[in-house]
């Protein structure tokens, strides 16, 4: 693959995934709860689809689940994939194309229920399948996009700038789904509209599609150095991969953050309207103290890390993120009655959890691509896609788990003011965790002055 080195192309190459990862965002932030009346309080008629509870509750549970489970388990066979795909188009843009439209038509047919009955089974089974359709191809566009960062840049340097660039993009998307969206819904703006107006922003794939620059990887067009590329099968791809101690190690500590992190931004919008009683402007100014300040946040953050390494920087973000969590929990609208003192309190909370958010974000990119470029240039082997799928099944599990029967239950049992605290308890095992990490993965994004000095 040709070598990217202009920082303008690497800028334009992050921002490439930014409609894609909106629309996640919107189907397991926003769509998954519009399907359901319960557990909002203000302005049920522009928060959900119809004003009115559309599946059977207990199934689709399960249905979130086994569809995020899905996800992560075709992580594997898609990596593998895309990781062998032999085209003279190359590898990566084939797949990138491949996953990218029946995503597109996926999510159109999840804002589209096909049955009208309150708490139909048809209406839960259609978007259940919807729903492991979209993940599934969703999968396969990023985890193909995720692999590039280890073949579009040749050195740490870059692939750092390229991470933060993402990193900075992911915060515009955060911020157009977290501030924009709850001051659209307070417009009267219903959230299937609100679908619709975002789906555009996936044609923004088409960028790094056009700037990946690769030979064909048919075998009789093979050049030499190709010829050196050692290329594996699925399953002794993923045992290459699950014999990495340090990804081992890395990806249960991930696991454990993505279960705290993901309940939280999937529930918080339930959590801002049915326990801290806020209006759709107010979440907006939460969300603008969450996202706004991150470019700012993430620049500490790097300076810790080229300081400390990447252990000394996680863990200073995990314990930034637990402590807004404590913020977010004293703010119930039943011990804070005050509306402005709530809103202050947990103004005050999103600003110290943007501490936390930028590395979140930069960290899942770092750590896997790095990791697939030492193993290839020590052993030949690539394979990067499936660096990224493992570390997503470990995800999806997590994230299964916790958006799944642990949310869906705590907002059926009128718990969802236990929200901040299993977030909490999930950030904590991850900080406990991180102390097992490998020096040489800990010591990642530190600089050799300093190393050497310390």
């Amino acid at each position: 693959m040709r070598i990217i080195r202009s920082k303008w192309k690497l800028f334009f190459y992050g921002m490439g995934a930014m409609g894609v990862n909106m629309l996640n965002l919107i189907v397991g932030s926003y769509l998954c709860d519009a399907l359901m009346t319960e557990g909002f309080a203000q302005e049920i008629e522009y928060w959900t689809y119809a004003n009115t509870t559309l599946v059977v509750a207990g199934i689709w549970s399960v249905l979130i689940a086994v569809s995020k489970i899905l996800d992560g388990l075709i992580d594997i066979p898609l990596a593998s994939f895309a990781d062998n795909l032999k085209s003279k188009w190359g590898r990566r843009r084939p797949a990138l194309l491949i996953g990218l439209f029946p995503m597109i038509l996926a999510y159109i047919g999840f804002l589209n229920p096909i049955a009208g009955p309150v708490k139909s089974l048809v209406n839960t089974i259609w978007c259940g399948v919807m729903l492991c359709i979209f993940y599934s191809f969703y999968t396969l566009t990023m985890g193909t996009y995720y692999a590039t960062f280890s073949e579009i840049v040749d050195n740490d340097g870059d692939r750092l700038s390229l991470s933060n660039f993402k990193t900075v993009f992911d915060i515009v998307y955060y911020v157009m789904g977290y501030a924009l969206i709850p001051l659209m819904i307070s417009a009267r703006i219903n959230i299937r509209i609100v679908g619709y107006i975002f789906l555009p922003l996936v044609l923004l794939m088409l960028i790094p599609i056009s700037l990946i620059k690769e030979p064909s990887s048919l075998d009789k067009d093979r050049n030499d150095a190709q010829k050196k590329e050692i290329h594996v099968g699925m399953v002794q791809s993923f045992k290459y991969c699950i014999a990495n101690k340090s990804f081992v190690i890395w990806m249960v500590i991930y696991c454990f953050l993505q279960f705290g992190l993901q309940i939280y931004i999937t529930g918080q919008n339930v959590y801002y309207s049915g326990i801290m009683n806020l209006q759709g402007f107010q979440m907006t100014i939460l969300m603008a103290c969450v996202y706004a300040p991150v470019p700012f946040t993430l620049i500490l953050y790097n300076r810790i890390v080229r300081k400390r390494g990447l252990r000394t920087g996680y863990l200073f973000s995990l314990s930034a993120f637990t402590i807004a969590m404590v913020f977010m929990l004293i703010c119930r609208a039943d011990i804070l009655k005050d509306v402005t003192l709530r809103l202050v309190v947990a103004a005050i909370g999103s600003v110290i959890s943007s501490f936390g958010i930028g590395c979140f974000f930069s960290i899942n990119y770092t750590v896997p691509s790095s990791l697939a470029d030492a193993e290839y240039r020590q052993t030949g082997i690539t394979h990067p896609t499936m660096f990224f799928a493992v570390q997503g099944l470990s995800s999806a599990i997590a994230t299964a788990i916790a958006t799944g029967p642990v949310w869906v239950n705590l907002k059926g049992a009128g718990l969802t003011w236990l929200l901040p605290v299993v977030a909490i308890a999930g950030t904590a095992v991850s900080f406990g965790l991180t102390f097992l990490l490998p020096k040489e993965l800990g010591m990642i994004g530190k600089t050799p002055d300093e190393e050497t000095a310390g």
